[in-house]
């Protein structure tokens, strides 16, 4: 028998594929099929960075991925307010750094989801 999928596991595979698509999506066309062997966004972001060290797409395909892991941020239960605080602001920081700006108010209301 097969277990039970939870919402949790449903919601971390939707993020997972998600993750990857817009991985390979940032990619120029030329190299989508190098990286579509990679089957998790893990390990498809290392071997971008390994094959493009930093490079102009790399950082584009970073920003893109940091603006995805934004939208879909959401604290969980068991975590502290501290913790999610923490990552959140961590999220905001490297988007940041790659030129992205957020208003308070939209990272606040983000906060409180």
């Amino acid at each position: 028998p097969v277990a039970p999928i939870s919402a949790k596991q449903k919601l971390a595979k939707k993020n997972e594929l998600k993750a990857r698509g817009t991985l390979l999506m940032a990619l120029l066309d030329k190299h989508q099929l190098k990286f579509n062997s990679h089957k998790d966004a893990k390990t498809l972001m290392k071997a971008i960075e390994k094959r493009f060290r930093g490079n102009t797409e790399t950082k584009k395909v970073q920003k893109t991925l940091l603006k995805q892991h934004y939208e879909n941020f959401t604290g969980f239960s068991f975590e502290s307010l501290d913790q999610i605080h923490d990552m959140l602001q961590k999220i905001v920081s490297q988007l940041e750094i790659h030129g992205v700006s957020l208003s308070q108010e939209d990272v606040n209301l983000k906060f409180l989801r």
